[in-house]
């Protein structure tokens, strides 16, 4: 899940708080698997594992070039299978063929604090059945097969080994629903910050907890049955804001990050192997979005919508094969789906009276073609902006580098002194750049750390609310200042850290508030 806290430019002071929800899962009490995942989500139906089962790498990043994830599958088998002799293929619908592991970076470096999260997938329909293990390394696909063997059990009287209570999702990353209660304290602490728009992230690939009248089986893709929004808990959210000056910028992202679109539609999942993007094909697929969007639009009254975009894999669209009969009879590479899908949303959004905001990756491959009213969400290379802004669309800056929460070594200075209008000279021009947004995804915040992981380096952010020729030049000339704010949140029961150190600091040692 993902927080975006936003500090526009000018007087009209435009501010994101951004939420990305993951995981669609029930926490298993009682379960042999040790140590428990984060979370787990099981069904009820028993698989065989194929006498022949396999390892697939497509849509991987990881050459193994050491043999390090060939090695571990190798293992993985070993183990489970115990020198048994397995007994002949059960011939039914529910053999798991195999296991697909798609990594995400090429680097095998190990080393401390390297990120071993993963998730693992496991369909109890389609043919061939295959699992899943996505992760970011290929020592993350290694802790998911030592979760996989635990799921594997031998059968002594058929011989064979099963797998049971699929289907299974596991996700061993922390990722975290957030309260209602937790919304309004970051929406309180916002306002006394003046930032003015809580950009919503309501959807993501771990979890869709919105409930969707249109569409009923969607929020089945959830954490858990309890953490989810009714429509009228998010319509509490948008009216609690309101009074508080804030906007509400709802997202859903497509058509990549769309996992948890699928477990309660599964014909949104282009198949069992590729779940997702969404199925291009299927009109179906922009059914429902028209159905979000109608129903967003009896609730979300910002006047803009954000629809995402970004890090779209399209090379699973390529290899299955209905999508791929579609591309081609309508003469398509899957850059050109990519470009007809997010044009066609920005149609059905704009058709419910929205304007669109799309990341950034909408522009740098089809920017001529995006509607005049999308406003282009910059948050990759610091030279998008300017380009943009002189192509005559809108920008909202979110500089990595500078403006993103969970990176907690960044410090409050960096987050003060970072400027949208660089390399912006155009006065027409600047006037496009409409924001700029403070990012905080939520992998590692929940209930318990949010506040001061937010607060107070947001609040430097803030300093696009003070006119420019008024800024200071240098840190140090607002410190004492920013050390009072902070300690005010806290007199108001915001728990922002000290100022002394990055994100999530604690107090170095005794002293005043002002001090720290």
């Amino acid at each position: 899940m993902s927080f975006h806290l936003c500090a526009g430019t000018g007087p009209g002071l435009l501010l994101r708080l951004f939420l990305v929800f993951a995981t669609v899962s029930v926490v298993v009490d009682g379960m042999n698997l040790w140590p428990m995942p984060k979370s787990v989500n099981y069904g009820s139906q028993t698989l065989y594992l194929s006498k022949d089962f396999k390892l697939r790498t497509e849509g991987s990043y990881y050459a193994d070039g050491l043999g390090i994830l060939q090695d571990g599958f190798s293992r993985m088998v070993d183990i489970v299978v115990a020198s048994r002799a397995i007994g002949p293929n059960v011939t039914n619908s529910h053999v798991l063929a195999g296991i697909v592991v798609e990594i995400s970076s090429s680097d095998d470096t190990l080393n401390f604090g390297i990120d071993e999260s993963y998730k693992l997938f496991i369909p109890s329909t389609g043919y061939p059945l295959f699992g899943r293990i996505e992760a970011k390394t290929v020592y993350g696909a290694l802790h998911g097969f030592q979760t996989f063997s635990q799921l594997c059990h031998f059968n002594f009287t058929t011989r064979n080994i099963e797998l049971h209570l699929a289907p299974w999702i596991i996700d061993d990353q922390p990722r975290h629903y957030q309260t209602l209660t937790v919304m309004k304290n970051v929406i309180d602490a916002m306002a006394y910050t003046k930032l003015n728009v809580l950009h919503w992230h309501i959807v993501d690939t771990q979890s869709f907890p919105l409930e969707i009248p249109s569409y009923p089986k969607l929020w089945n893709g959830a954490y858990s049955y309890s953490e989810r929004y009714t429509m009228a808990e998010a319509a509490e959210i948008v009216l609690y804001a309101q009074k508080r000056g804030i906007n509400v910028l709802a997202e859903i992202d497509v058509p990549g990050h769309a996992f948890s679109w699928g477990i309660g539609y599964p014909s949104l999942w282009p198949s069992s192997d590729c779940q997702q993007p969404l199925d291009v094909s299927n009109e179906f697929t922009f059914k429902v979005i028209d159905g979000i969007l109608s129903d967003f639009s009896k609730v979300f009254k910002f006047k803009f919508v954000h629809l995402g975009g970004d890090e779209v894999d399209t090379r699973c669209w390529m290899t299955t094969p209905h999508v791929k009969k579609w591309l081609d009879k309508h003469g398509m590479n899957e850059s050109k789906a990519y470009e007809y899908f997010v044009l066609r949303a920005q149609n059905i959004a704009l058709s419910h009276g929205y304007e669109i905001v799309n990341w950034e990756e909408t522009f740098n491959n089809f920017g001529n073609m995006l509607s005049p009213k999308t406003v282009v969400h910059n948050w990759l290379d610091v030279g998008v902006a300017p380009r943009v802004v002189a192509a005559g669309l809108r920008c909202i800056v979110s500089d990595q580098n500078n403006w993103y929460l969970d990176h907690l070594s960044t410090t409050w200075q960096q987050f003060y002194m970072n400027e949208p209008l660089t390399n912006i000279t155009n006065h027409e021009h600047q006037k496009l750049v409409i924001g700029g947004e403070v990012c905080m995804w939520g992998e590692t915040v929940d209930g318990s750390d949010i506040e001061q992981t937010i607060w107070p380096r947001a609040a430097a952010a803030a300093a696009l609310w003070t006119p420019f020729d008024k800024l200071a030049r240098e840190p140090r000339q607002v410190t004492s200042r920013l050390a009072h704010f902070r300690c005010l949140l806290n007199q108001r029961g915001v728990a922002a850290g000290p100022i002394t150190g990055g994100g999530r600091a604690a107090p170095e040692e005794p002293g005043s508030c002002y001090k720290q």
